[in-house]
């Protein structure tokens, strides 16, 4: 099947490589977050696969893993759809955690890889970590999702004048932005999760999710 997301004049192709890099961030993410639940922590911020973008690193992991869930099923859809600087994000971010897992834990990839929906045999070590690396070194984009953060600590004069000298686009940006506001889970988290978790996967992440939702309205 064709990748139907595209990033800059790339397409992100649709390959075991997606497929691991996506499965590894949300079930890490979820991971995390179901020890959260266990017990009862009401840390919510700090953790999660978008800690790779230092400016995304207030985002909710609850919220984290619906976002990667809405990158995940753009990227399998038969419609076309033009990556916004959120999905670019995500893209980076699944990459670089699922090649760090892999260095560090190939165990544990192996386990995840072992249980999902799809078959994806590979092997478990740096050069798989690599291959990860490459899929999103590989697109053209130009990295704003990084650059964000940069910018948000310097006077207004300073970094009006680095965003024209880089070309910055201030209009994409602003969807980074509406996501650190986020809090709620959007509909539909299940079928936006088809081919990336089982069905019983998808029903107990969202259960999960709705259940740290309703702990932090408890506590708040």
């Amino acid at each position: 099947m064709r990748s139907m997301i595209t990033i800059a004049k790339d397409t992100l192709p649709q390959t075991f490589l997606s497929y691991i890099a996506f499965r590894v961030a949300m079930l890490d993410t979820m991971e995390r977050v179901s020890w959260t639940l266990q017990f009862d922590s009401l840390e919510d911020t700090g953790f999660g696969f978008l800690t790779e973008v230092p400016f995304l690193k207030a985002v909710p992991p609850h919220v984290q893993m619906d976002i990667l869930a809405t990158t995940w099923w753009k990227h399998i859809s038969p419609d076309t759809f033009e990556a916004t600087l959120v999905d670019e994000a995500v893209v980076y971010s699944a990459c670089e955690l699922a090649a760090r897992v892999c260095e560090e834990e190939p165990d544990v990839v192996k386990r995840m890889l072992g249980r999902g929906p799809l078959e994806a045999e590979a092997e478990v070590n740096q050069a798989l970590a690599t291959e990860l690396r490459s899929m999103h070194l590989k697109l053209s984009n130009d990295g704003d999702f990084l650059l964000i953060g940069q910018f948000s600590d310097l006077p207004p004069e300073e970094a009006n004048r680095l965003k024209e000298k880089f070309g910055f686009d201030t209009a994409r940006a602003e969807a980074m932005f509406d996501v650190l506001s986020r809090w709620h889970i959007s509909p539909n988290f299940e079928t936006r999760c088809e081919s990336l978790l089982t069905e019983a996967e998808a029903a107990r992440t969202h259960e999960m999710m709705r259940q740290k939702v309703n702990s932090a309205r408890m506590n708040s």
